[in-house]
């Protein structure tokens, strides 16, 4: 019987180093190329804003988020003004996102702690953001990354799931999935980068499915074959 081309195996990886990196760097390239606008789907104008957005944009959408956010910081614009909130108040506002109760004591406690410890400033180091209620390395980086100019790796579902097929890592952890991609690319287009990855992975890189035979990618991924 004939083997379906079809599997759930993961690519084979290039074997050095170097070869690895130059592979990296050739998808990194073609990305740019095919995604030339690309950049953080959240709305915001500030480093709090999107600190805010990245941490209610768990497990539901950019889009989801955005439809929320307009009137959430209308009417909590700073982290005092939210830190002040009622938790009811902002529930009710984020009634329509996935966990919204959770989420809605993040964004108060996290206002909160701002407020106590950074005198209402976002931070701009990694090590101070993982330290904020509900946030982890991806809100982490994702803040650094479009608020501070400070390369980060965002592996979200989407990056993480590419990275796998490129065979950039075989991790599904995140942070180590993180530290492999790391190697790989650039620390100058570690946030641009992302943000392609995650258009390529909506467009076309789908989680089932994903539309290899028109990909313009095909002829450098090497999952190509497989699915």
């Amino acid at each position: 019987m004939a083997q379906n081309k079809k599997t759930n195996s993961l690519p084979k990886r290039p074997r050095t180093l170097k070869e690895r990196k130059k592979a990296a760097l050739t998808i990194a390239n073609e990305l740019a190329s095919i995604y030339p606008d690309s950049h953080c789907a959240l709305n915001f104008t500030n480093p709090f804003e999107l600190l805010v957005a990245t941490v209610l944009s768990a497990q539901t959408t950019d889009k989801r988020v955005n439809s929320v956010t307009g009137e959430l910081f209308s009417r909590y614009p700073t982290p005092k003004n939210m830190s002040q909130a009622r938790q009811e108040d902002v529930e009710n506002i984020l009634h329509s996102l996935g966990f919204f109760r959770a989420k809605a004591r993040s964004c108060i406690n996290l206002s909160k702690q701002l407020c106590a410890e950074h005198e209402g400033n976002v931070p701009s180091t990694l090590e101070e953001l993982i330290r904020l209620p509900g946030v982890g390395r991806k809100t982490a980086n994702v803040v650094l990354g479009n608020t501070f100019d400070i390369p980060g790796i965002t592996v979200d579902t989407h990056v993480g799931r590419l990275a796998r097929r490129w065979a950039w890592t075989r991790h599904s952890d995140p942070a180590k999935a993180e530290k492999d991609i790391a190697h790989l690319l650039p620390k100058e287009i570690w946030t641009i980068t992302c943000h392609r990855i995650i258009d390529h992975g909506r467009a076309v890189c789908h989680s089932r499915n994903p539309e290899c035979p028109t990909c313009p990618l095909q002829k450098i991924c090497p999952s190509a074959d497989i699915y």
